[in-house]
């Protein structure tokens, strides 16, 4: 029997636990064709949210665009994956994806090869002859012309998006903010995972793209959710959990989604079918699961500095609630 528990990448269907007034409210602002900044810590769910909210969207209706900006070091790159986005949104097989990418993009070299499921798969380069030609302002352009020519809704999801900091120049920031403001029939998702970057970037006022959205903070999950969602998992697969051990679990998680899913998983792979969980057992499923992270906790140990292991060290002392200050 397949776990039930699933974490570490894309959690989707019957894995997916709650978030429903977050994608209500998701839903609305794709209807609205707002401009919204998705933003939290790391392993909250975000991308597993927005991708939801993207697969319910009525395909007759909407085009969705979805733009993994973690791998982008500039301009180019950024250029590149657009592109390369925009056009398998709007295509699939071979002849339409190269009738796509001449039409959009004049000023890019197209080339297809197939991955290991035999899709086809674009990708750009750069003509050679017109090196001195503008690429960006094509690029984003894209969303706008693609609504009018397909006679669909777009959305465009920028995930990762703190990732243009890292760029040698606040161009694209400068470009993007003069560009979507004008496109009153496309939505846009910015999502971030750092938190304090993704806030300087939209509420400082010396930034390009200040107030340029609405905000929307992702947070935990609360137990009220987790105590449904563990509970039927369990009760579906022949194994017993009472809700004071999921409370149990949800203390030590936080309710983090991550961490949450993270834990289940041994919690019932060592629950016997037919079983019940017990306090006992979240204390082995827990060290089973420490023991099984340590060789990656001591590797990211080993990479701080001393001030570093010196103050993660007060904040484990002083426990929940602390407050660090930096000067």
């Amino acid at each position: 029997m397949r776990n039930p528990f699933q974490y570490g990448g894309v959690v989707s269907g019957e894995s997916f636990c709650n978030r429903t007034q977050e994608a209500i409210d998701l839903r609305r602002s794709v209807e609205n064709a707002e401009k919204l900044f998705v933003y939290s810590e790391r392993r909250l769910g975000k991308t597993s949210l927005i991708r939801k909210v993207l697969a319910e969207l009525p395909e007759q209706e909407y085009m969705t665009v979805y733009i993994d900006l973690w791998p982008t070091d500039g301009e180019t790159s950024f250029v590149l994956s657009c592109a390369k986005a925009f056009t398998e949104a709007m295509a699939s097989n071979t002849d339409k994806l190269l009738h796509i990418a001449k039409t959009f993009f004049g000023r890019l070299v197209p080339s297809i090869t197939s991955n290991d499921e035999g899709r086809a798969v674009i990708s750009f380069g750069f003509d050679q002859k017109r090196p001195d030609m503008p690429l960006l302002e094509e690029v984003l352009a894209m969303p706008a012309k693609a609504a009018e020519k397909i006679g669909k809704r777009i959305v465009v999801v920028f995930d990762e998006f703190q990732q243009i900091l890292e760029y040698e120049s606040d161009t694209v920031e400068r470009l993007l903010r003069s560009s979507i403001q004008h496109q009153t029939d496309v939505a846009y998702i910015f999502c971030g995972s750092r938190k304090h970057l993704i806030r300087e970037m939209f509420m400082d006022s010396q930034r390009p793209l200040y107030r340029s959205g609405a905000h929307y903070p992702l947070g935990l999950i609360g137990e009220a959710h987790w105590q449904t969602f563990i509970g039927e998992k369990f009760a579906t697969t022949g194994k017993k959990i009472s809700a004071e051990t999921i409370s149990a679990i949800c203390r030590l998680t936080e309710g983090h989604p991550f961490y949450t899913q993270h834990l289940c998983h041994p919690i019932w792979e060592l629950c016997e079918e037919g079983g019940e969980v017990s306090p006992d057992l979240i204390e082995k499923a827990t060290e089973l699961l420490l023991d099984r992270e340590s060789y990656a906790f001591m590797n990211l140990w080993d990479s701080l500095s001393r001030n570093a292991r010196r103050m993660l060290k007060g904040v484990a002392v002083d426990g929940p609630g602390v407050q660090v200050f930096f000067r």
